[in-house]
Formats: C-alpha cells, sequence, structure tokens
C-alpha cells in the first residue's frame, strides 16, 4: 500500500466518525442542514503564519504521488445497476469496484449530482429518479455510502462527479421532477434552452446554492475530492443573462461570463479545502480550448496558473476524444492527439495545478468521425487506448482518464474491449 493510500485510510475513518455524528444530529433535515451550511460557508478562517520567501514551494497534497489512471462513470451507468434494495445494489457496486480494480485504475469519479439531483440524501436536492424512478422518492439505503465502502475496501479513490448548473438534459431526462426541485422551490434562478433546464450562471444565489451543495457532500462523505465536466454556460445567447449584465455596468459579455463560472469554481474550491486540504477539485473542459473560453466560458488559462489563495483548481482534465491525425472537414488537424496534446502541454502552469487528459474508451469499434481515412480503422485495433496511454506518458503527463466505464465493461463490440482491457494491463 503506497502513502498516498495508508494516509486516504485513515482520512476514512475520521472522516465517517464525523459523519455518524452528524447523521444522530439529524442534520439531513432540510431547515436545519440548510443553515448549519450556510453558517459553515459563511464562517471566516483565519491562518498565523510567517512565511518564508526562501523556502521551496511545498507539493500540493491534494495531488496522488503516482499516475492518476481513473474512470467515469455516469448516471447511464446507474440506469443498469439494481436499486431494489440495498443489497441488490451492493453487489453491482462490488463488481463495478472489482472491474475497475481488475484494470489497475486508482480513481473511479462517480456521478452523484447529474440533473439537480442527488445519489444521497440530502437537505438540498431531490433524490434521483434513476434510484427509483421517481424524483424525490428514497430507495430506503444510500447509494453513494455503499460505492464508496466498496471503492475503498478496494483501495480505490472516489470522487464525487457533479453537475452544477443541468437540472433537466432533454424532455424525457429526467422524466419527472419533485416538488422539491429548483425549478419549482426557485424558477427565478432557472433558465430554459431547449428542451433543456439549467441554473443561471449569472445568478449568485444559484452559485452560492451549488457551493453549499458541495460542502453538504464532502462534510458529510469521505469523498476523496469533486469533479466537474464540462457543462457550464449552456448557450452563448445574449439574451440568456441579459438583465444580470445590463445590471453588472460592464462592458464585455465575454469576460463577464467567464468571471462568473470562475467565480462559481472558486467557491466550490475553497469550500473543498476548508473541508480538508488533501480533497482534490478537478474539472474536464472540453478538450478544444476555444470552445471552453468562448462557448463555456471556462477560463481553462487562467485555472492552469492561479495558485495560493487564487487558486480554483487541482487539476484538469480536458476531454480529448479524437485519435491520430483527427482531421475536420476543413483539413485542419488541429485536435488530432498528436497535436492537441502538445498544445494544452505548452500551456503556462501553476505546479500545484495538474494537468491530466481524457481518453474516449466509447470510440472503440465506431471511431471518431474524422475526415482521415483511418478514423476508423485506428479505434479497431485493440490497443488503441493504450497507445495513447504511451505517449501520454512519454510526455512526462501525470494522469488519465477513461470516459466511460460501460464502454469498456458493457461494450457493444465486446471482443474489442477484451483487446483494449488486456493491452492497458500490459502497461500498468
Amino acid at each position: 500500500m503506497s502513502q498516498r493510500q495508508v494516509k486516504k485510510t485513515g482520512r476514512y475513518k475520521k472522516r465517517f466518525s464525523r459523519r455518524v455524528f452528524l447523521a444522530g444530529l439529524g442534520v439531513a433535515a432540510c431547515g436545519v442542514g440548510g443553515v448549519l451550511l450556510h453558517d459553515r460557508l459563511s464562517l471566516p478562517v483565519e491562518v498565523e503564519s510567517t512565511p518564508n520567501p526562501d523556502a521551496p514551494a511545498a507539493p500540493n497534497p491534494a495531488l496522488p504521488s503516482g499516475e492518476w489512471r481513473a474512470v467515469w462513470v455516469s448516471y447511464l451507468e446507474f440506469a443498469g445497476m439494481d436499486f431494489s434494495s440495498g443489497d441488490a445494489f451492493r453487489a453491482d457496486a462490488a463488481a463495478l469496484m472489482d472491474n475497475c480494480a481488475s484494470l489497475r485504475l486508482n480513481t473511479v469519479l462517480v456521478q452523484v449530482r447529474p440533473f439537480g439531483d442527488a445519489f444521497y440524501p440530502s437537505s438540498l436536492y431531490p433524490w434521483s429518479h434513476l434510484c427509483t424512478g421517481v424524483q424525490g422518492q428514497a430507495p430506503g439505503f444510500d447509494p453513494l455510502d455503499v460505492l464508496i465502502t466498496e471503492a475503498h475496501s478496494r483501495g480505490l479513490s472516489l470522487e464525487g462527479w457533479v453537475n452544477p448548473y443541468r437540472l433537466r438534459s432533454s424532455a424525457n431526462v429526467p422524466p419527472n421532477f419533485a416538488d422539491s426541485n429548483l425549478i419549482y422551490t426557485h424558477p427565478e434562478w432557472v433558465c430554459e434552452v431547449g428542451e433543456g433546464l439549467y441554473l443561471n450562471p449569472a445568478v449568485p444565489e444559484a452559485t452560492n446554492y451549488v457551493a453549499q451543495g458541495i460542502a453538504e457532500l464532502v462534510q458529510n462523505y469521505p469523498l476523496d475530492g469533486i469533479h466537474f465536466d464540462d457543462y457550464f454556460y449552456p448557450t452563448t445567447d445574449p439574451s440568456l443573462d441579459a438583465e444580470q449584465f445590463a445590471a453588472s455596468g460592464t462592458g464585455d459579455l465575454t469576460a463577464w461570463r467567464r468571471e462568473n463560472v470562475t467565480r462559481l469554481v472558486k467557491s466550490v474550491h475553497d469550500v473543498v479545502k476548508a473541508a480538508d486540504p488533501t480533497l482534490r477539485f478537478g474539472i474536464s473542459p472540453q478538450g478544444n480550448p476555444d470552445n471552453d473560453l468562448n462557448t463555456q466560458y471556462s477560463d481553462v488559462y487562467s485555472w492552469l496558473t492561479a495558485e495560493g489563495e487564487n487558486a480554483v483548481v487541482d487539476y484538469l482534465c480536458p476531454q480529448i476524444y479524437w485519435g491520430y491525425g483527427y482531421t475536420l472537414q476543413s483539413g485542419s488537424t488541429r485536435f488530432g492527439f498528436d497535436h492537441i496534446i502538445p498544445e494544452w502541454l505548452s500551456m503556462p502552469r501553476s505546479a500545484d495545478v495538474a494537468l491530466y487528459f481524457g481518453l474516449g474508451a466509447y470510440r472503440i469499434g465506431v471511431g471518431d468521425g474524422g475526415a482521415n481515412k483511418d478514423s476508423l480503422s485506428q479505434w479497431s485495433t485493440g490497443n488503441a487506448l493504450a497507445r495513447q496511454v504511451t505517449d501520454l506518458r512519454n510526455q512526462n503527463v501525470g494522469g488519465w482518464a477513461l470516459y466511460r466505464y460501460d464502454s469498456l465493461f458493457r461494450s457493444s463490440v465486446p471482443e474489442l474491449a477484451e483487446q483494449e482491457k488486456a493491452a492497458l494491463k500490459e502497461l500498468l
């Protein structure tokens, strides 16, 4: 067991005891829980220190000492799990974690809040509809507690993956809403884009609520970190937040929207660190930096360089779901794996911020849709992912994540998936 694992196990015991204590006090009650969380987030923290300008900077305690090897487990995986009883769910969770451990991964990114709902008892968000078919209806057990227990018992870290703004992705997902859903309790925070419903990133109260939800998670569960994906602003349409923008008195909509997103990210980072400085907070933005800056309004360049009191993330994990020589219809090869990885690695970055990369396991056997002739064949070799991991290691990249679990363990091309897993195991 590595030093990192020993430290993690000790934290689990301490944080679990605190969680039991909080549960005994009834923190899950909506009124009390909301007040307690609000008060915790409002309390100033004073730290006395005498900085030594000549001392070398200490390494970020949240970052693993070795390679970060992760897999995303999304709400789509949960749709295939048995929530009929605690024992049935535990059996599925144990099998999932066994598979992750067998692939010699060390981190599982579990989507614990996909649609303004939760896979755990919350005073702020209703139960996910995936637990019982009805949003807000409790399954009779705590799925997140089961997942954390099964992960930690196998030496796996578990980071809680949260979608901060999304409440509905389409007309039928989720198929129903609890009375306690934010679309009913705070409709003034909600915006509609197509069939989707989202918290408006320009509403400070909504941002504060998201941060309170993160505080609830890290205070009540022995998570190893919090993870966001690339879903921030749902549209570039100026009408989305025109009222708030006009009231702001600023003149640059793009810069103002980036500030709104960074304000959320910074507040979540600080909430995580207030709970435990060794907890990780990371984000997996889109692999195209232009889209991050100008459509999601994710200021990835500043996030990579921010440090000290201004730090906003422990790591970024851009989603690089393209193969070698990936070519757009325009003829551009900028986003080919062999080109976009060096572009990200060339960006200025604080020593306290890690840069990992997300790899497209879901491309196996189906290709990445590029205009290049081998856009399908290179994903049908049985070692596409292993080739990419080898290249990342050759460029001294500290880690990677696979999107997603089902693409390897419930694949529509099982023979290729087995070959990919075997090739990865040879590297690990």
